[in-house]
């Protein structure tokens, strides 16, 4: 039986050990030193290096499948050999997210999460990119580069406007008292 790790201790994944308590945190995403023995020079060279221990190993095995599903279709790192559009990728990442918000969990195809499926054509595209055989085929640039701004001071006024706005319904509160109005809701 595995002893319980405090907070301190935990790594990223449960039974991940790749980061496995070798340095002491501060309960807030930093590293202590040690107090109890010298520190090892390669842990020194180490935390200094883009870490991997940071992203959470369920989401990572996720996208791979994902990712092993794409290389069964179209053949393991095509996006590498033949570039991708950044339309296509956008298209297939805000799809998948407009299906998981409207409440459609899974994708029917493949039977994996919206948000995995989502997040896989993002890693495809950002690799083209980084790679640098993507094809930019975004539209011109808005010229007014403030307009979410405009928009932000737009939903305030409508906010401040109705203080005391009827709550959302939502799947989580189909049986709510609408009667009631929700402060700071909406």
């Amino acid at each position: 039986m595995r002893k319980k790790k405090t907070s301190a201790e935990k790594d990223t994944c449960g039974d991940c050990s790749f980061f496995d308590s070798a340095l002491p945190s501060d309960g807030i995403g930093g590293i202590i030193a040690r107090e109890t023995k010298e520190m090892n020079p390669k842990d020194v060279i180490g935390m200094k290096k883009a870490p991997i221990s940071t992203l959470p190993c369920a989401v990572l095995f996720e996208m791979g499948l994902g990712m092993l599903e794409g290389a069964r279709k179209y053949g393991r790192h095509n996006y590498r050999a033949m570039g991708v559009s950044a339309s296509v990728y956008y298209d297939a990442a805000i799809g998948h997210l407009m299906d998981w918000f409207e409440g459609e969990d899974i994708d029917s195809d493949s039977g994996m999460s919206h948000v995995t499926k989502a997040l896989t054509a993002l890693v495809v595209l950002r690799d083209s990119m980084l790679v640098g055989n993507w094809v930019d085929d975004r539209p011109l640039r808005n010229p007014n580069k403030l307009y979410k701004k405009s928009f932000n001071e737009k939903a305030k006024a409508i906010i401040e406007k109705y203080p005391d706005a009827v709550g959302p319904y939502l799947e989580t509160n189909k049986d709510l008292d609408r009667t009631k109005p929700v402060p700071g809701g909406y």
